[in-house]
């Protein structure tokens, strides 16, 4: 076992970043949970990620702590506490405005599911506790005074900025099929390599993920889209045989050639739009699903001509429902599959239209929605910089007609019937008729009017476009 003590006299480098920069990291009121648990005869460490990030100097997210004191022991120190996971020994203790998990040393054994250990008995040493545990970066515990227990050299693995399991892979892996995924996830989120080692074990034991909910693939995935590299990280996934046990629909596209307006094939380009993606300001997790999907559909849309050029014609509207289903295998909401899909099927709107007229523009806004435009236009920037066939992300007309969808977005038109200066009360007084499907139609009718003419979007103009419309039949 490997443990830093900062009393000596003389400390190394990292001895020094344990004791006066991870320290001076851990909130009052963890600290706090550790003390109170010296005080009443037991040991206390924090462990874990929080550990991790703080040797990186980076301000945990959550805050776990592990103790030879049983949950019920706990409960009777600490007035504020939750039994958030008291039968695998852990408490959720409330210290001022922090929720600190603490869980009493554990062993586990059997993971026939390979997601849940078979049964968890708890254990005396930490060391016991920290050989369950991932990978070595994870399997590190820092006490209140800086004492660092590292018995597998996860510190040592910081500084080479490598991901390597505790103990074997192919058993961490079998215990628990999502670490696969979670190794790929702290590769792209850290910058981190994965040992070699890991990598081989995670193609040989990749049909394991079937054994993982959705949810858990979910949310590792979301990860590792919102990295700061999460072209690589997806690159990972797919040479490491992972993603087609979820997603198999994007590995379609790998080694894919397309035509003279891509340099890349299909599944090259795709990272690279989501790398773009991931560059522009505010472009969250939506905008990176859509980027990463938006021509997912063109491996099964692909033709040739007698010339021998592949065209992918109706891609988009095809895509739209391919990446609909993928999204709900991974138990996304609603919201998120909607707008995703929404920007896929719209995504080819602004590829050949440098040249539209301003009513065609108002009615691209109609058809995509004003609140969808800002992100129509970032994901055609990042399809365009993922293309590798120019210097420049857009090209002029492009830029030309992106700086007219400002202009007339700016103009404040009518877009959208509830844009519109009457309402159906008002087409049901004017025709004196009553509610039925002939008033939708005529607002319809006034909405395509004034796309057409945003000047006659006022009150009269409208009551008068009700009565030729009623007299029309």
């Amino acid at each position: 076992m490997r443990r830093i003590d900062v009393s000596y006299a003389r400390l190394t480098w990292r001895q020094w970043w344990v004791r006066w920069f991870a320290l001076a990291l851990i909130p009052p009121e963890v600290s706090r949970v550790l003390r109170d648990i010296d005080a009443n005869g037991g040991t206390a460490f924090i462990v874990g990620g929080c550990v991790r990030d703080l040797l990186l100097k980076r301000s945990p997210g959550d805050w776990d702590v592990a103790t030879s004191l049983a949950p019920e022991q706990i409960i009777r120190i600490f007035p504020h506490t939750v039994p958030s996971g008291i039968e695998h020994g852990t408490v959720t203790v409330i210290s001022g405005e922090k929720a600190v998990e603490v869980t009493t040393f554990r062993t586990e054994g059997g993971y026939s599911d390979h997601r849940h250990p078979d049964w968890v008995c708890f254990a005396k040493r930490l060391e016991d506790d920290l050989s369950r545990r991932d990978f070595t970066i994870n399997a590190m515990a820092l006490d209140r005074c800086g004492s660092l227990v590292d018995p597998f050299d996860g510190i040592g693995d910081l500084a080479r900025g490598a991901i390597r399991t505790v103990g074997r892979p192919w058993k961490r892996f079998s215990e628990d099929a999502l670490r696969m995924v979670r190794a790929v996830r702290f590769s792209a989120q850290l910058g981190f390599v994965i040992d070699e080692s890991v990598i081989e074990s995670a193609r040989e034991n990749a049909p394991l993920l079937s054994e993982v909910s959705a949810e858990r693939i979910r949310a590792e995935l979301d990860r590792i889209l919102l990295s700061r590299d999460p072209a690589y990280g997806m690159r990972l996934l797919q040479e490491t045989c992972l993603l087609e046990h979820f997603w198999p629909e994007l590995t379609e596209g790998v080694g894919l050639e397309q035509n003279d307006h891509h340099a890349y094939t299909v599944w090259e380009h795709s990272l690279f739009a989501l790398q773009g993606m991931a560059g522009q300001k505010g472009a969250g997790l939506t905008l990176r699903l859509a980027a990463l999907l938006h021509d997912v559909a063109k491996p099964r849309c692909m033709s040739t001509d007698v010339q021998g050029g592949r065209h992918f014609y109706n891609h988009h509207v095809v895509g739209a429902a391919v990446a609909r289903r993928m999204l709900q295998r991974l138990r996304y909401d609603n919201r998120t599959v909607d707008t995703v899909t929404h920007l896929v099927r719209h995504h080819m709107a602004l590829h050949h239209y440098p040249d539209m007229k301003d009513s065609a523009i108002r009615r691209l806004i109609n058809r995509v929605g004003v609140q969808n435009m800002d992100d129509l236009i970032k994901l055609r920037i990042a399809d365009r910089e993922g293309s590798g066939t120019k210097h420049t992300p857009l090209s002029r007309g492009t830029i030309h007609l992106l700086r007219r969808i400002e202009k007339v977005l700016e103009e404040d038109s009518a877009f959208s019937l509830a844009d519109l200066a009457v309402d159906g009360n008002d087409v049901m007084r004017v025709a004196e008729i009553g509610p039925s499907p002939v008033v939708g139609e005529i607002l319809n009718h006034l909405l395509d009017d004034v796309l057409e003419d945003p000047a006659l979007n006022t009150r009269p103009a409208l009551e008068e476009r009700i009565k030729e419309l009623i007299k029309d039949g």
